[in-house]
């Protein structure tokens, strides 16, 4: 037995209150991408201390990797995730949650590098822990950016799904099929 499409449709405000959700998400994941840097200007590791800058940046991936699970939680346990729509959702959440959990232990190796650059005893040692903090914090914002793209993945498929809303009506604050109308009492 097939089920009808309408009850295949997560209801339109619901969607909009998705895509709004997932678009805010996928602007801070790739904000965050963009905003922790590691290099200076001229394309160098900073000679200065800046463990601590790495240790927040790890802190604050966290943060997000969490909101982002706890989301993803949520839409899992409410009723649109076992629709077909909603089930291509989740899997896009599914994996922005999982790259998500993977960037803070990338910031955190970064950081834990960072400690040991100074302590180098020849330079060819301390240029090859510069080379792996590079290589570390990279791959952090990497997965950051391959988090906003499965979230983007996410808002695209909510998209299409909002476009299938224009070929059902809204249906009557009943939800019934239309009744059949009463006698009136008259019989001739």
């Amino acid at each position: 037995m097939t089920s009808h499409p309408r009850r295949e449709l997560i209801p339109r405000d619901e969607t909009l209150r998705l895509i709004g959700t997932c678009k805010a998400w996928k602007d801070t994941f790739l904000d965050a991408a963009q905003q922790w840097t590691l290099l200076t200007d001229n394309g160098q590791v900073p000679t200065a201390p800046f463990h601590a800058d790495l240790f927040q940046q790890a802190a604050d991936a966290q943060r997000l990797s969490h909101h982002v699970l706890r989301f993803t939680t949520d839409f899992a346990q409410g009723p649109h995730s076992t629709t077909r729509p909603g089930s291509a959702v989740l899997a896009h959440l599914a994996t922005a949650s999982t790259l998500s959990s993977h960037v803070a232990p990338r910031f955190l190796d970064a950081a834990h590098i960072a400690l040991r650059v100074s302590s180098a005893t020849s330079p060819t040692t301390q240029r090859y822990r510069e080379n792996t903090l590079v290589t570390e914090h990279t791959a952090a914002r990497a997965l950051l950016r391959r988090t906003a793209e499965a979230l983007r993945d996410a808002i695209k498929e909510l998209d299409d799904h909002l476009d299938f809303h224009r070929f059902f009506p809204t249906a009557s604050h009943r939800q019934s099929p239309a009744q059949p109308p009463k006698p009136t009492g008259r019989h001739r």
